[in-house]
């Protein structure tokens, strides 16, 4: 299991990416488990990207985009 940034853990963009990814997760119905699934990532690291605690590589924003089926731009607007 990935463990938490130590530096970057709570950063206010890792906490807006996380509230946005959860929004549109809820949004599209769907649990964590099936997300992290579809996104081929661990549960516990996706929630740990939902609660800001990980800084994501873009590789695996890349799968949690297209696993929600939204653009990962729309996913990142939420950083402005």
């Amino acid at each position: 299991m990935a463990k938490p940034s130590p530096s970057l853990s709570g950063a206010p963009a890792l906490l807006a990416l996380g509230k946005a990814i959860r929004a549109e997760r809820i949004n599209k119905g769907m649990a964590q488990e099936a997300l992290a699934y579809e996104a081929g990532v661990d549960r516990s690291y996706l929630g740990g990207i939902e609660r800001g605690e990980h800084n994501v590589a873009i590789i695996n924003l890349i799968k949690i985009a297209n696993a929600l089926g939204v653009k990962l731009s729309e996913l990142l607007t939420s950083l402005d």
